[in-house]
């Protein structure tokens, strides 16, 4: 197993990593920056867009569109040049951000709010479907994270990461509804909170413990696999990616270092690869919607 660097970007809170295979290339925010990413897998070549106001994730359209979770609620993203088109705000609020995100195997677009002061039980669970009608799927999260599916659809996963607390629940991919909400895994007996995950394609859940520098696998048990130490503390979200989506980016945060800390650790904020894990990811579907 290897870890690189493969991109300092210096992001104070990397967030909504993901493979884009139409253009073989990978994409990622940083949350307050806030900006884009992308990092063109022929070549490595790495660029940045700036953006206006508080990103927490995006996924595409089969046509090339780009719709993310901005401060403004769900919204069409344009990158070149630069736009901004809100389409809807299920919760609107100064301090309400869209955090993270991503879309089911029909195409819907999930993501989970959150409090920017971290008010508990402020955040929820919104789906976006293909019309651009939105509906509640859970309420009373503290902090949203951790969003997954198992490999079969029937399963859905969600962290509360100030809860530490990992939910399972029924999902029917027909209709996009959730039941029988209970706990996967908690985390209270560890160092750091499950932020951002992934699932592998024999259904164990990856993700990224933030303040405990280490990416973890649980099995479809919630049994702990295996633990990756990394060079920073604050690892925020992990997906695969890469041809074979065999590579497991991971995305960090500088915004929870002091000056000491930044010094400590030179390539917090950076974006990591880890080969050699002799996992496989799923592709990571397309917003269903134009």
């Amino acid at each position: 197993m290897e870890i690189s660097c493969v991109a300092q970007t210096e992001d104070n809170l990397g967030e909504g990593v993901i493979w884009n295979p139409g253009e073989q290339s990978l994409y990622w925010v940083d949350a307050y920056g806030p900006a884009v990413h992308r990092l063109r897998h022929a070549g490595g070549d790495i660029r940045s867009w700036t953006l206006p106001e508080v990103i927490g994730s995006l996924v595409f359209t089969s046509a090339g569109g780009i719709v993310a979770g901005l401060q403004s609620g769900f919204c069409r993203l344009s990158l070149d040049p630069v736009a901004v088109e809100p389409v809807t705000n299920p919760q609107p609020g100064p301090d309400v951000i869209f955090n993270d995100g991503k879309c089911d195997r029909r195409g819907r677009y999930l993501v989970g709010t959150m409090d920017r002061n971290f008010t508990p039980g402020a955040g929820k669970l919104w789906r976006l479907d293909a019309d651009w009608s939105t509906h509640m799927l859970d309420d009373g999260i503290t902090i949203s994270n951790g969003l997954g599916w198992s490999p079969d659809n029937k399963t859905m996963y969600f962290a509360d990461t100030r809860a530490l607390v990992v939910y399972a629940y029924d999902y029917d991919i027909e209709t996009g509804d959730v039941a029988n909400k209970r706990t996967f895994f908690r985390t209270d007996d560890m160092v750091g909170r499950v932020d951002g995950a992934t699932v592998d394609r024999d259904g164990n859940y990856w993700c990224a413990m933030i303040h405990d520098g280490s990416i973890c696998c649980f099995d479809p048990n919630g049994r702990l696999d295996r633990r990756i130490e990394l060079p920073v503390k604050h690892p925020t979200m992990c997906s695969f990616g890469g041809p074979n989506l065999d590579t497991l980016y991971v995305v960090t945060s500088r915004r929870f270092l002091d000056d000491d800390g930044l010094r400590e650790q030179p390539l917090a904020g950076s974006l990591f690869a880890i080969t050699g894990t002799g996992a496989v990811g799923l592709p990571e579907p397309y917003f269903a919607g134009e």
